[in-house]
């Protein structure tokens, strides 16, 4: 891509190459296969606060954009999503996103290799898409605090702590390395949220006042063919890949009295759950905002499909807090 493209040009030739692309394909129906609908604008898409950032109800996903796809056993995917989501077509998608309204990518730090699109749509096209990320060093090592400067000085406005890290924390009987982790981020003056797998993360950060600015939680229902059956959930299959929110309902009722903002993620159960299933189930119980993993022929739909939840929405369980 020629660099001192202008962002209006680059956005508009995005979405069309996407629609080009699924409707010359002779995609089935569905998901990736419906026609995208035309660019609408940021001002469409609704949008909540954390901090002094203001943020799209739908953000954009990074774990196909670095290619970790938890496709379950189908190792072929991986090879696939990496051939597609070329950096190139990732500054494509960032600006298919932007098109419809969504205006902020989480994703996980791998060295500089993840950061590097999000540096290239600034730059070269002018995208103001803003930046949530996770450093995946451990938990307020120097080596955390390390990537956390970095990541800051390239750009990032917002940073989160990894599930996975957070996890590890608390089944270790290291917890308070959470707060420690927290105070380091805030430290900087910018939004710290803390990610998790398990609710045994948020409990505990909401039974020690931890300072947390937001929640990302894993949070999807278990109507789909390869939902967990009840042995799976507590057994010793439990750590078998399909799914990531054990007890939805308990993770909603223990939510409802948390008054920090709540990003929810894996709420398609990794594409097991078609987007106006899980997007209404995760707005209707609770989540502030829905983290998914699109490809760039998958935004639009998902845009408008999100775009329709929301605002159709009543009778939360949970008052928004963001």
């Amino acid at each position: 891509m020629e660099s001192g493209i202008g962002r209006r040009a680059f956005i508009a030739r995005s979405v069309a190459v996407s629609a080009g692309a699924v409707l010359g394909a002779g995609v089935p129906s569905g998901r990736a296969g419906a026609a995208p609908v035309a660019a609408t604008g940021c001002e469409s898409m609704p949008r909540g606060r954390i901090k002094a950032m203001e943020i799209s109800r739908l953000l954009l996903g990074g774990n196909l954009l670095t290619h970790f796809t938890h496709s379950r056993d189908l190792k072929y995917v991986y090879s696939l999503t990496r051939q597609y989501n070329t950096p190139e077509k990732i500054v494509e998608t960032l600006g298919v996103a932007e098109s419809q309204g969504i205006n902020t990518v989480v994703i996980h730090s791998d060295g500089e290799k993840n950061i590097e699109p999000l540096k290239r749509y600034r730059k070269e096209v002018g995208g103001k898409i803003q930046w949530i990320i996770c450093p995946t060093a451990d938990l307020a090592t120097p080596d955390f605090q390390e990537q956390v400067s970095r990541l800051l000085d390239a750009g990032t406005e917002a940073i989160y702590l990894w599930g996975v890290k957070c996890d590890k924390a608390v089944k270790d009987g290291r917890p308070e390395l959470i707060a420690e982790a927290v105070d380091i981020v805030q430290a900087h003056g910018v939004p710290c949220g803390v990610g998790a797998h398990d609710i045994e993360v948020v409990r505990y950060c909401e039974a020690k006042a931890v300072p947390a600015d937001f929640y990302i939680k894993t949070f999807h229902h278990h109507k789909y063919p390869t939902a967990p059956r009840p042995d799976e959930i507590t057994g010793p299959n439990s750590e078998i890949p399909g799914y990531w929110c054990k007890d939805p309902e308990e993770l909603a009722g223990f939510m409802a009295k948390v008054e920090k903002p709540w990003i929810a993620f894996k709420v398609m159960a990794a594409g097991a759950i078609p987007p106006p299933s899980a997007f209404k189930y995760a707005f209707e119980n609770g989540a502030d905002f829905v983290l998914a993993g699109m490809f760039d022929f998958e935004v639009a739909q998902d845009a408008r499909t999100a775009r329709g939840i929301v605002a159709a929405v009543s009778g939360r369980s949970r008052p928004w807090r963001a």
